[in-house]
């Protein structure tokens, strides 16, 4: 119920688009709430690792979010990433709009099996399996089923019931 009012939830106008600092603040509770709807192939162990590379503010907010909570009986520890840090362990990975060569880090992630989550333009064609945009001011995402089972996690169909658009094979 809680992913059904995010997805609607509404990012404000400026002139210029969207206020940054709320729309971040959804984007990390998006990220947050994501885990709960992923079902991974090993069990994962007592702590899900989040990656924030080219957002230092979703990694700050998304820390604040999930500290003393978890996802399950999971923890979730979240990573700030600089370029060119490594991605081994890490469940779920937010490659900001900031980061440089995000299609060669979304390669990476795929490689380790990293569920992938994006803000970019085309990032479900880059290998993203979840990428947000803001439709008529609200912060939305979208899902490319391949790309999950690529990096070997089910998706939730609840997950996917509210996304705006969810890319099957063959598209």
């Amino acid at each position: 119920m809680l992913l059904l009012a995010f997805s609607c939830l509404a990012v404000g106008s400026q002139p210029n688009g969207p206020a940054p600092m709320l729309e971040r603040s959804v984007k990390a509770a998006f990220l947050y709430k994501f885990l709960g709807y992923m079902e991974f192939p090993a069990d994962p162990g007592p702590s899900l690792v989040v990656g924030v590379l080219g957002a230092d503010e979703v990694a700050i907010e998304l820390a604040r979010i999930t500290s003393g909570r978890n996802v399950g009986h999971r923890t979730v520890t979240v990573r700030s990433l600089r370029e060119g840090d490594p991605l081994a362990g890490l469940h779920l990975l937010f490659v900001g709009e900031d980061a440089a060569q995000p299609a060669q880090v979304l390669r990476s992630a795929e490689k380790n099996g990293t569920v992938t989550v994006t803000e970019h333009e085309n990032g479900l064609q880059s290998g993203s399996v979840i990428n947000f945009r803001v439709v008529d001011e609200r912060v939305r995402f979208e899902v490319s089923l391949p790309a999950a089972e690529r990096c070997n996690v089910r998706l939730s169909s609840r997950l996917l019931s509210v996304a705006y658009h969810v890319q099957k094979g063959g598209q």
